[in-house]
């Protein structure tokens, strides 16, 4: 339950539209909601602004549906990562308005009447820089780049720039200077985080991918890298983890409009 559809329900009850028993009722299950294969954290919104998030993997498609549809009656807003076409499709059979399949970067997303009915406005934030060493990367930097967007941010892509032809992010530099923070999504040995690290004023979050062959390790090079890196301000989330690197940036920007 946000703080939205909280302060909703307390004032359908001032208007008595709702009575103080149902409201009770629905109020009971702020700590967790108990549906079996899964404890539904249906008080994070409250507590951080922002609900619970499925992580697709190790879920069936029916679990991942019965998970969102359970979250949706009490948040505008519910993303599934990591998910695939046939937890979209058990989606659509439990909850058949306001979800959308983002196919790249395999993210469900479902948008309540709140989130659909927003009139699309430009965002006050200043961008987020979503920035991908090689299109093999993509697939991660859409997770962050739409993951951003999700949470109230708008994005900049600047994709394929790789340290292998350096002179395609130094193109782009002056334009990648101007966000209120950088995402920097790469694989193979990692070294784009240090680079743009080292030309940035605003935080650097580096994405390592399992992108690459032999002595990568499925990521691990370049997670290692990017974690030794010697340019300041680079903070390092885990291999393949664009939604966690989305998240961080969008509440980064959004700090820096309170301010």
């Amino acid at each position: 339950m946000d703080k939205n559809v909280l302060q909703e329900l307390l004032r359908d009850v001032a208007d008595g539209l709702v009575l103080p028993a149902q409201a009770a009722e629905r109020l009971k299950t702020l700590p967790y909601d108990d549906i079996d294969f899964a404890k539904l954290d249906t008080h994070r919104a409250l507590r951080t602004g922002r609900a619970e998030v499925i992580f697709g993997i190790g879920k069936t498609p029916g679990q991942i549906a019965a998970i969102l549809k359970k979250l949706a009656e009490t948040s505008d807003l519910v993303i599934a990562t990591k998910t695939d076409h046939e937890a979209f499709a058990a989606a659509q059979t439990v909850q058949h308005e306001g979800l959308t399949y983002y196919e790249t970067a395999k993210l469900l997303v479902y948008r309540g009447i709140t989130q659909t009915k927003r009139p699309a406005e430009p965002s006050p934030l200043l961008p987020v820089a979503v920035v991908c060493a090689g299109t093999a990367d993509i697939p991660v930097a859409e997770e962050a780049a739409i993951t951003a967007e999700l949470y109230g941010a708008s994005s900049e892509r600047y994709y394929d720039v790789g340290v292998a032809g350096i002179h395609r992010l130094l193109d782009k530099a002056e334009d990648i200077g101007r966000a209120g923070a950088i995402i920097v999504v790469a694989g193979m040995e990692g070294a784009l985080a240090s680079v743009v690290g080292g030309m940035a004023s605003v935080p650097v979050i580096a994405v390592p991918t399992s992108v690459g062959y032999g002595a990568s390790m499925g990521g691990l090079a370049a997670l290692l890298a990017m974690l030794n890196s010697c340019s300041l301000g680079v903070s390092v989330v885990n291999i393949d983890n664009g939604f966690g690197a989305g998240y961080l940036a969008s509440m980064i920007v959004n700090k820096e409009k309170m301010q």
